[in-house]
């Protein structure tokens, strides 16, 4: 155990030196500078005249683009940006190449040949979107070009102010701006919030995790976080802090782990989670992969096994926000360390595994989405040798100090990001055209 912990500190500090480097380089862009003395673009003001929560009126700093820039190792791309969605989370692409994008707020949009419809898609269930609650992931089932069904995870209002739970909403979609026949498949016993419920690390509007990937069985997995109450993490008696694996009706597999144990909730396929907001399945192996969000340090990327047990709030290679260890310390018999850990905390978020060929040498080569300012606010791309033993990391998209919230490669061998801000956008990252 220790030799592996000293291997993933050896990668952590190479991705240090990785992010120092890599800051000291020169910005390249292919817009033009705009003119001195411009203002950067506000959001409005709602009524009254006052700005959004406590601080200023949101700033758009991303720019019109295109830009080209580097992605490491003689890599050179072309980013370009669908913008005028309000804090996207997440995207699925539809066969004719068009993507469908939430927004945490509660809509629900569809971007075709490169331009965002005005018309959000509904009608959608009432949901909490408060904090980092609302609308969330969208997928498509695996036969969506004959059966039309696409699959939203939202924060569903309980009884009681504040209160709520992770569900998984059903619906057809014809291509238009309607849903029909839509129903909640899965209400997660993750209720937490609301009155009475136990004094948590932080409030119960975080932490609610939430990606969608399929097997190529056809069953669904659904991460979900800790509601920023760790001891559930571990309670197999609810699905907070869990990774849960359902049928395409929600109904539960007969070879789940826990189907038959007693005092189990049988949708359970891992538990010990913190905040899983990456969930990816490889395209070549079939493995299913996570990636976490730790404390003050600790993101992980983490291979997910049916039945395993990822240690929070029991082990953590972060520490608590303040400096204590975190339960039993780094690691323990029987709970599973990362593949690779952040520390410092990136803030971690999505996760794609990419088998395309617009960039051949990244083949196998995973990539995750960081939020946090000062550590993260980029895409991290990681590679391995071939015993899948984590050997390298690099960093890019860091010059438009955006929030990514996911990262994905479509289907034309694309990778597509979304960036977490009010002024959020869809950046399609493509090879750069080669320079005379």
């Amino acid at each position: 155990m220790k030799k592996h912990l000293r291997s993933l500190a050896s990668v952590w500090i190479a991705g240090l030196v990785a992010i120092v480097a890599f800051s000291a380089g020169r910005v390249e862009t292919a817009q033009q500078a705009p003119p001195a003395g411009a203002a950067p673009q506000q959001a409005p003001a709602p009524e009254g005249g006052r700005g959004r929560g406590r601080g200023p009126a949101p700033v758009d700093t991303l720019g019109a683009g295109p830009w080209d820039l580097g992605a490491g190792r003689g890599v050179r791309i072309h980013v370009t940006a669908v913008k005028g969605l309000d804090h996207p989370w997440g995207i699925a692409f539809l066969p004719d190449g068009s993507q469908l994008v939430t927004e945490r707020g509660g809509k629900l949009r569809v971007i075709r040949n490169g331009a965002l419809d005005p018309t959000p898609i509904g009608p959608l269930p009432a949901m909490l979107a408060t904090g980092l609650g609302g609308l969330l992931d969208v997928s498509l089932h695996p036969q969506f070009a004959t059966n039309r069904l696409i699959y939203l995870t939202y924060s569903k209002p309980g009884e009681g102010q504040g209160n709520a739970t992770t569900a998984v909403y059903r619906a057809r979609w014809d291509g238009g701006s309607t849903l029909a026949n839509g129903k909640d498949i899965l209400v997660a016993d993750a209720y937490h919030g609301g009155p009475g419920s136990p004094q948590g690390l932080g409030p119960a509007s975080g932490s609610y995790g939430s990606r969608l990937a399929w097997d190529r069985a056809g069953f669904l997995y659904v991460s979900l976080g800790d509601r920023n109450y760790p001891p559930a993490s571990q309670n197999p008696a609810s699905h907070i802090g869990k990774i849960l694996r359902i049928r395409d009706d929600g109904s539960v597999p007969a070879d789940n782990p826990f189907v038959s144990k007693p005092g189990y909730k049988p949708e359970i396929y891992s538990l010990g989670h913190r905040n899983p907001l990456g969930l990816y399945f490889h395209p070549v192996t079939g493995e299913l992969w996570s990636t976490e969000e730790g404390p003050q340090g600790g993101d992980e990327l983490n291979k997910i096994e049916m039945g395993k047990n990822y240690g929070w709030p029991r082990v953590s290679l972060g520490r608590n926000y303040d400096g204590t260890r975190v339960g039993e310390g780094f690691s323990a018999p029987g709970l599973e360390e990362p593949i690779v850990f952040w520390v410092p905390a990136i803030a971690i978020s999505g996760l794609s595994i990419y088998n395309g060929e617009a960039f051949p040498a990244w083949k196998g080569h995973m990539f995750v989405g960081a939020m946090r300012a000062n550590t993260g606010q980029h895409i991290q791309r990681v590679w391995f040798n071939p015993k899948g033993e984590p050997i390298g990391r690099e960093i890019f998209l860091a010059e438009l100090k955006q929030r990514i919230r996911e990262v994905k490669p479509g289907p034309d061998g694309f990778l597509y990001a979304l960036t977490d801000e009010t002024f959020g956008a869809v950046l399609k990252i493509e090879p750069a055209p080669n320079r005379p």
